[in-house]
């Protein structure tokens, strides 16, 4: 649901009530930083724009009515961040990755998600709808428990649920490099190369965003950071950890990828040096044949030599058929006598 709407940027509000749940909230002319300065007063507000930081409104949002450093605000409006973590003393600036992959093309699809984070509010900015994203949304508004325990609790959750969501890209990785290994010894075309490649660079997609998001949790998890309590940097070691087990299974996943295109790469060659070798002994079979027919069409003894009777030509006839039948037969079983074929 949108609490605001301005220009094309989608903002909405979620203001935890004094009996500690969370509520939907209407824009009523109340400057944000009023509410932030509420006792016990606790904010979610997320920001969906889909102008990719051209919306005037957006910027003047984090930048005039949250206060947020302008070096922050631009981070968060460019869209081309790996993750990361900022320190800026009063709130932390996060910059996180979802992930989903496309198994008809192949292809790894990220989302960068912005969000800052402060002792009392937590602001989430991102530019496409992310599905983990509104799943949390929906369940903080369904069970109070969630926001009980503050803003870093509540980035907790949507750190552990982006984790979760790793999982299923990584199962949909494997299942599409399970059904290229099946084809691998039955097609030897182009388009399975091209499947390889293409899910190898999914891999390593992965790998680029897997890597530094990890460390943006070990940060969360050991840094000293003041908006963090130190009670809840366990729940982030605990995510950390579920980061840690995703790199190892990427890890796993571009090994398989390249063992697969190394497996492919044999089949291929393979499957060509037996094309060679049954070429190979074809022109054999037949390059005796060729001698004996260029050996006797030669004129050894003049045109005017000539055989008398007409029994003696069929004789030199049937020898000549006879050796070249015997020759490439001979030569067949030579073959297959040392396993050539």
């Amino acid at each position: 649901m949108t609490q605001r709407q301005r220009s094309t940027a989608q903002i909405r509000i979620l203001q935890r009530a004094p009996d500690g749940t969370m509520q939907p909230r209407t824009e009523d002319g109340t400057p944000l930083l009023t509410l932030l300065a509420e006792r016990g007063m606790l904010l979610w507000i997320d920001i969906l724009d889909p102008s990719e930081g051209e919306d005037q409104v957006v910027s003047r949002l984090l930048r005039e009515e949250l206060r947020f450093h302008p070096l922050a605000v631009d981070d968060a409006l460019d869209e081309t961040h790996l993750p990361k973590v900022d320190d800026w003393g009063e709130y932390i600036y996060l910059v996180l990755h979802t992930v989903s992959f496309n198994p008809d093309l192949s292809h790894l699809h990220t989302r960068e998600l912005d969000a800052f984070v402060g002792r009392n509010y937590l602001v989430t900015y991102h530019t496409e709808p992310i599905a983990v994203l509104e799943r949390l949304w929906q369940s903080v508004q369904r069970d109070d428990r969630r926001s009980r325990r503050g803003a870093d609790y509540l980035l907790y959750q949507l750190c552990d649920a982006i984790a979760s969501d790793y999982m299923p890209c990584i199962d949909e990785i494997d299942a599409a490099l399970d059904a290229i290994q099946s084809d691998v010894f039955t097609r030897f075309d182009t388009s399975l190369a091209e499947r390889i490649f293409r899910l190898k660079s999914a891999v390593l997609a992965l790998r680029r965003v897997l890597g530094p998001q990890r460390e943006v949790l070990a940060k969360l998890a050991r840094g000293d950071f003041t908006v963090i309590d130190f009670k809840e940097r366990v729940y982030f070691r605990d995510v950390y950890d579920h980061f840690v087990r995703l790199t190892d299974l990427n890890e796993t996943l571009r090994d398989l990828v390249s063992g697969t295109m190394d497996t492919y790469l044999s089949v291929v060659a393979n499957h060509t040096n037996n094309v060679v070798k049954a070429l190979t002994i074809v022109s054999l079979l037949f390059m005796p044949l060729t001698f004996i027919t260029g050996f006797f069409g030669m004129n050894f003894f003049g045109a005017s030599i000539e055989l008398t009777f007409e029994a003696e030509r069929w004789i030199l006839f049937a020898a000549a058929v006879m050796v070249m039948f015997a020759f490439p037969i001979a030569m067949l079983l030579y073959i297959r006598h040392r396993g050539w074929w």
